[in-house]
């Protein structure tokens, strides 16, 4: 069924049924200016009550005799009750042709299936109480196109999360640009430093502010960007996310290119922070199958960089994190520039930096935004996953991908989450068997790596 439909009076139950976004659940306890979790969107639109601000109560727009609509989270249409007669409700993929739902009606609310962007087409008629057998006398009472442009619509970004944000905030832009509508973008204001300034055209609020500001009572439109790990029936996204990958993934759900592009950042102090060649490192991540697992691994790279000269600067948010028995160090022979920072001072130490060193977390796509060079340590996603880089290490020999194999749900309470291997010898093969030779291979592919001693050579 392409859409629900309820009676008139449960309108605020639907909304709050259905109408609201993804639950975003982040693991590991990790600030927003470290390595961070991902977002875990479910895919039940009971469980989507707490990662973004309620949709409103009843459709913003209002058309006439009484029917109110809008697309905030899907098409909504109300049809207030009858007295004599019915009205025959229809939506339709203006895209594709398709009718996706049609119903005689006395009075409901009604509400689309699908969550992503659609370009809907609504039509309600008037059918008398005893209509002409072959609806001649069917009057149209409203009709009305999804057209974006010059319309508030509200883009929502699940909290507690830097690298999903920074993957799909260019969709975000772009959709503006396309729609040539006026997006209000939602989401942490630890983030919004690093992007306010650099778009202009875009107005970015808290998940806060959408409330106390009753934004969501104003939008023509809300689209919700997240990871929908439970969305068997592509509600919230159009095609499953461990797919198309991570960033990717917003594209589909706006309905525009899904080629990657870094965002543009605003940096108040971009100003080079030390005087000699340095390399940023990033060692902690919120889950153990996201580490670098390899026992030897930080040290020897970390004394590979060191006898070139180059000094060796961790910026994780924690200098340890673990839970339980297992516990990640910051590697010893690095400078320390670990604490609770601004994301803007952790962005312009990845700017000047020689390269980065990293996991697939938070830092390594603020490291993508500044345009670092990113050697990028996994073996929990496939490379498609993160964004384009010709520094990725991975071992195809060991087991690999299990983030982007859909027979798999990521448990962010897990913290020892091996889907395959849990238990046995080969848990977190995958980034284990990545030993510090196959990282420094691929390093030596950088240009300009300097060699032992300091000196500067084009490898």
């Amino acid at each position: 069924m392409d859409a629900e439909v309820k009676p008139v009076e449960n309108v605020g139950a639907e909304t709050a049924a259905s109408g609201t976004a993804g639950e975003a659940a982040a693991s590991g306890g990790a600030a927003p200016d470290s390595a961070v979790s991902d977002s875990a969107v479910s895919g039940s639109a009971s469980a989507q009550a707490s990662a973004f601000p309620a949709a409103a109560g009843q459709p913003t727009q209002q058309g006439p005799q009484g029917i109110r609509f809008d697309f905030n989270l899907g098409a909504r249409v109300v049809l207030p009750p009858r007295a004599t007669g019915s009205w025959r409700v229809r939506l339709r993929d203006l895209d594709t042709g398709n009718i996706l739902f049609q119903s005689d009606v006395k009075g409901a609310f009604v509400s689309s299936a699908k969550r992503f962007y659609v370009r809907f087409g609504l039509e309600v008629w008037e059918i008398p109480e005893t209509p002409d057998a072959k609806g001649a006398d069917l009057k149209l009472a409203f009709s009305h196109e999804l057209d974006l442009r010059d319309q508030d619509v509200m883009v929502q970004f699940p909290v507690g999360t830097l690298g999903d944000i920074l993957a799909w905030f260019p969709y975000a832009a772009r959709f503006a640009e396309v729609r040539g509508c006026r997006v209000i973008c939602a989401m942490s204001g630890l983030i919004i430093p690093l992007l306010q300034a650099a778009y202009p055209h875009i107005r970015f609020v808290t998940h806060e502010q959408v409330v106390s500001e009753h934004l969501a009572e104003k939008v023509y439109a809300t689209y919700s960007l997240g990871l929908f790990f439970d969305d068997v029936d592509c509600i919230w996204q159009p095609t499953d996310f461990r797919h198309v990958g991570l960033h990717r993934t917003a594209g589909y759900i706006l309905g525009v290119d899904p080629h990657e592009e870094p965002p543009k950042l605003h940096l108040p102090d971009d100003t080079r922070p030390i005087a000699e060649p340095y390399v940023c490192i990033a060692v902690q991540s919120s889950t153990q199958c996201k580490y670098w697992n390899n026992p030897y691994g930080w040290r020897e790279l970390v004394t590979f960089l060191k006898a070139r000269g180059y000094r060796v600067i961790c910026i994780d948010q924690k200098p340890v994190h673990g839970t339980g028995l297992s516990w990640n160090y910051m590697p010893h022979g690095v400078e320390d520039e670990t604490g609770d920072r601004p994301l803007t001072e952790r962005a312009r130490w990845l700017k000047h930096c020689e390269f980065f060193v990293g996991l697939s977390s938070g830092l390594a796509w603020l490291a993508w935004a500044v345009g670092a060079k990113v050697v990028m340590i996994s073996g929990f996603t496939h490379p498609t996953n993160e964004f384009e880089t010709p520094y990725r290490v991975i071992n195809w020999h060991a087991c690999n991908s299990c983030w982007n194999d859909p027979k798999h749900r990521f448990d962010h309470k897990d913290f020892m989450w091996c889907p395959r291997h849990v238990g046995t010898p080969r848990q977190f093969e995958c980034t284990r068997l990545i030993t510090s030779e196959q990282v420094i291979s691929i390093m030596k592919k950088i240009p300009d790596l300097r060699v032992e001693g300091g000196e500067s050579v084009l490898k």
